[in-house]
């Protein structure tokens, strides 16, 4: 089955969706299939931060994020508890 435009755009809202099977070569590398690579904007130079997912060592899931974006998400993640311990550094 084929995802639909609708699934792919709703994969950050918790569908995952296969959209390709690659190999790994004799040197350890992965080509990303060129459609893939235009769809996630990557370009030759980018960055990526390779992020693991697994327990205690158990690695089942690798995610590529652009070093880029990836700044951003840690900012915003991060600012809400640097805001709340700041705010009881005040109070004390």
């Amino acid at each position: 089955m084929v995802p639909t435009s609708d699934e792919r755009s709703s994969s950050c809202s918790g569908v995952c969706t296969i959209e390709a099977v690659v190999s790994i070569d004799a040197r350890g590398q992965v080509v990303l299939p060129k459609d893939i690579r235009e769809r996630a904007g990557f370009a030759p130079g980018d960055r990526l931060a390779v992020v693991f997912w697994g327990e205690k060592g158990d690695v089942c899931c690798i995610t590529l994020i652009k070093a880029s974006h990836f700044n951003g998400m840690i900012t915003t993640l991060l600012s809400p508890m640097a805001e709340e311990l700041a705010g009881r550094g005040e109070q004390d």
